[in-house]
């Protein structure tokens, strides 16, 4: 696909044709930001020596931390390359992206570290370096998720095809952990706007749409009451 000019800022120009549909990206952000905005409570809501809560607290975890592994290692792999190839003038943001991601990889992987001693003891010790880990990533989301939001996205909405989207989407289904498919589904649509219901006839097939009502939210709900201790 031929290199589109765009303006010094990294802008759009007006008249760019659209090639893709990103507003996923803001989409699957909503639930990084929520799933992470909760989880120190999460944590701080254990009580001490609880390790069976604690564990429904740590798998939560570690479903956020792969989400969003993935999601930055499909972007290093297949959107940057593009992204400087076929938009010149997005350089700059790019290396923004690149440089965000390290750092936001750095409190991952403290709270990847983090996590299993705190799972096995449940110990007011062992959560402090969870919830160091936990503020670290909050922050970085904090700086990143809007940054790449108002600078990449449009871009990718001139220069990404639609099925080089579907292959980002694709690839964070596949990364989902075994026996989490509906708490990471119960996560998407609770954090969006208007509860998900938007989200859902846009994404979901009237037959998942059934099945999540008739299974998948019963046992999300029942999910959310346990990572809470009710």
């Amino acid at each position: 696909m031929p290199a589109i000019p765009l303006p010094s800022s990294g802008g759009v120009p007006a008249a760019a044709p659209k090639t893709c549909d990103a507003s996923g990206m803001a989409e699957i952000h909503r639930m990084f930001t929520f799933g992470f905005g909760k989880a120190p409570g999460l944590v701080q809501g254990v009580a001490a020596g609880d390790t069976a809560h604690a564990e429904v607290v740590a798998r939560e975890l570690d479903l956020l931390s792969v989400a969003v592994h993935a999601h930055h290692e499909g972007e290093d792999e297949r959107l940057w390359g593009p992204l400087e190839e076929r938009a010149p003038a997005c350089a700059g943001h790019v290396e923004r992206m690149k440089a965000q991601h390290a750092q936001l990889l750095v409190h991952l992987e403290a709270l990847d570290a983090a996590v299993p001693a705190w799972r096995s003891s449940a110990t007011a010790a062992d959560a402090e370096p969870v919830l160091t880990a936990l503020d670290g990533v909050n922050a970085a989301l904090n700086e990143h998720l809007p940054d790449e939001e108002a600078n990449i996205v449009p871009v990718m909405e001139t220069v990404i095809t639609e099925p080089e989207i579907e292959w980002f989407s694709d690839h964070g289904r596949k990364a989902t952990p075994k026996g989490q498919s509906w708490n990471s589904l119960g996560l998407i649509i609770e954090s969006q706007p208007d509860g998900g219901d938007a989200w859902q006839r846009k994404n979901l097939p009237a037959p998942v749409r059934l099945l999540w009502r008739v299974i998948g939210r019963p046992r999300y709900l029942k999910h959310r009451a346990a990572l809470e201790g009710r």
